[in-house]
């Protein structure tokens, strides 16, 4: 098992506990911890934009972050969400086993 780190923002604090709460119960990530009151500077659309945004940090497999970002871009309410993966190189072994005994494997049994 490869944990993973997956780094996703929302429009608000109530998206990101809907996010969250999703990804948790369908086995999709072990955990997700919820950051309010970020401000984003970014384009979209030919127009620089600034937004408050909450940010989301999923702990998951990353044999399953094509599947939580597809689930994240079916549910989000933003045309173009950020969901990006980043590998965990290592940490607590006790820690990393808690990720894979509470996410599905690929067939959708848990560890």
């Amino acid at each position: 098992m490869s944990a993973t780190l997956v780094y996703m923002t929302a429009g608000s604090v109530e998206e990101a506990q809907k996010i969250g709460a999703s990804l948790v119960e369908r086995r999709l990530a072990a955990c997700v911890n919820i950051l309010p009151g970020m401000l984003s500077q970014y384009r979209w659309e030919g127009r620089v934009r600034t937004d408050g945004e909450a940010v989301l940090i999923a702990k998951t497999r990353r044999e399953l972050v094509d599947a939580l970002t597809g689930h994240v871009r079916e549910i989000h309410s933003y045309d173009c969400p950020c969901v990006v993966a980043l590998p965990v190189e290592g940490g607590n072994p006790d820690f990393l086993q808690w990720i894979a005994d509470e996410t599905a494997g690929p067939d959708g049994d848990t560890a």
